[in-house]
């Protein structure tokens, strides 16, 4: 290759390079957010996505703290409680979805079965142990049978009696989660028919192992990304009916397990809870990096639970006790039950400090979700909330003694997972690896694109400074490459003479 044709050479390489630098500039983010859209939406064709979405690849623990309670005759007396946390017990959770069914309008319809095994290796503790803990039975049919007729309290106060029914109660750790039989529990359902909203059995998760949390019918995202996960109807509700305000009764957001895609810090996480009878409603925190993978965290605002009084819009949920509970009696068959976060956390000082052993702090009691902004998928999920009993003194129940009114916490518990094994190779190859790998080849095919075109500008001009001629037009009124031009003929004849 001669002179003239070398420069020439390099400077269309140059181009080349930097139109194929910037042709992938402008095209992967399009690229990319087709990928996204094409591989998100829940459509059996769609690979990754529908796979996750079908058989949740984050091994999902539950561990569970409880409050035992260490002073309960000085309680009865009407002193201060005295709790000390016990745990965590931890249960592996399994969740299969079931009875998926796709419909004409871009939904699907599913019911999500869990199961829950003890994994003693991460529990501080056995199935075995015993605790002393208040008795929801007694206790919370107490404060139901308040307003009844005396002769009816006085009937339901010597059965507390003739069943050896105590306020205070010791039972396993396996009784209180999964069930006892207590015959007390019969007797109610016989002298007060739909009182309680069971028969048999008494446990706090007793209803949650191997049951769904309810039909749930969701965007597919075929017809309109945004909308994938999206909550279109549960049980067939739009709206459920437990609350006083419209707002407060909307079934918003996803169903918890994943959401749209191209999720910015504006955005905010929406998703509909069966256990907490409401929508929840998570803000962004921070940006940052979960397993090697850009994420947002989202966390739960101080108004969460925050009562009427501090943040209006939750007025509807009211009657309202200190700001941080939320009275989820209505939706429990009027049980007297108030879930928060744990240790009263983000809720009134005078929450906590109504009971020795609380100490609420963001590091132990914060709950958050890790989330791939690009795809919607969580990364790290640990969401946390406190089952809490409302005590009091019943006159005509005798059982009750001097118990002053508070919120007695019975425990907390944490569902936490995170993207793990085969299922986060994938998704970090083809989610972060071929992303970044993209970006930095536009990013060179552009910069060894120019540094060619300057090489070829540099063998134009070095030639004529050599000769000492100005890269201007010179006297004869022909620029320096034409001059160039010419000296390149001239040698050329003289090569064939």
């Amino acid at each position: 290759m001669n002179a003239l044709n070398r420069p020439r050479a390099l400077a269309v390489a140059g181009l080349l390079l930097a139109a194929a630098g910037t042709g992938l500039l402008l095209g992967i983010p399009h690229i990319v957010r087709r990928q996204v859209k094409a591989n998100v939406q829940i459509d059996p064709a769609s690979g990754l996505a529908y796979t996750m979405w079908r058989d949740i690849p984050i091994p999902f623990y539950m561990s569970v703290y409880f409050f035992e309670v260490k002073n309960p005759q000085e309680i009865l007396r009407g002193e201060k409680p005295v709790l000390a946390q016990r745990g965590p017990y931890v249960y592996r959770e399994y969740r299969q979805k079931s009875n998926i069914t796709f419909h004409n309008n871009y939904t699907v319809s599913y019911r999500e079965y869990r199961r829950y095994y003890f994994h003693p290796e991460r529990s501080a503790g056995n199935e075995s142990d015993e605790l002393v803990l208040p008795n929801m039975i007694a206790l919370g049919a107490a404060l139901m049978v308040e307003d009844l007729p005396y002769a009816l309290k006085f009937m339901f106060s010597t059965a507390l009696k003739a069943f050896k029914e105590t306020p205070f109660i010791k039972k396993t750790v396996k009784e209180i989660m999964w069930g006892y039989d207590d015959s007390f529990i019969d007797f109610l359902n016989r002298m007060f028919p739909g009182m309680l909203p069971f028969k048999g059995k008494f446990g706090l998760f007793a209803e949650m192992n191997n049951s769904d949390s309810g039909l749930f019918t969701v965007h597919t995202g075929v017809d309109n990304i945004s909308k994938v996960h999206m909550v279109d109807n549960w049980n067939g509700l739009k709206e459920v009916n437990y609350w006083h305000t419209e707002q407060c009764n909307m079934i918003n957001g996803t169903a918890g397990e994943m959401w749209p895609p191209f999720i910015t810090p504006s955005d905010s996480l929406t998703f509909y809870s069966p256990e907490s009878c409401r929508t929840l409603e998570l803000v962004y925190q921070k940006s940052g990096w979960t397993f090697d993978i850009p994420s947002f965290r989202y966390i739960a605002p101080k108004t969460m639970f925050a009562n009427g009084t501090v943040y209006p819009p939750n007025q509807g949920f009211c009657p309202c006790r200190e700001s941080g509970v939320l009275n989820v009696s209505t939706c429990r068959h009027n049980s007297q039950v108030f879930i928060s976060q744990p240790h009263f956390y983000n809720g009134d000082p005078a929450l906590w400090e109504a009971a020795d052993g609380l100490h609420p702090s963001e590091k132990e009691h914060a709950l958050f979700i890790d989330i791939h902004p690009l795809t919607g998928v969580p990364l790290n999920v640990s969401i946390k909330l406190q089952l809490n009993l409302y005590v009091k003194a019943v006159p005509g129940v005798t059982e009750t003694g001097n118990i002053r009114p508070v919120l007695l916490p019975l425990l907390w518990f944490e569902e936490s997972g995170y993207i793990d094994g085969p299922a986060v190779n994938t998704f970090y190859y083809f989610m972060v690896v071929l992303p970044i790998v993209s970006q930095y080849l536009q990013y060179i095919l552009i910069t060894v694109g120019c540094l060619l075109v300057l090489v070829a500008l540099a063998l134009k001009i070095a030639p004529l400074k050599k000769q000492g001629i100005s890269p201007g037009n010179g006297e004869d009124g022909l620029d320096a490459s034409e001059r160039l031009l010419q000296a390149d003929n001239s040698t050329e004849s003289l090569e064939q003479v």
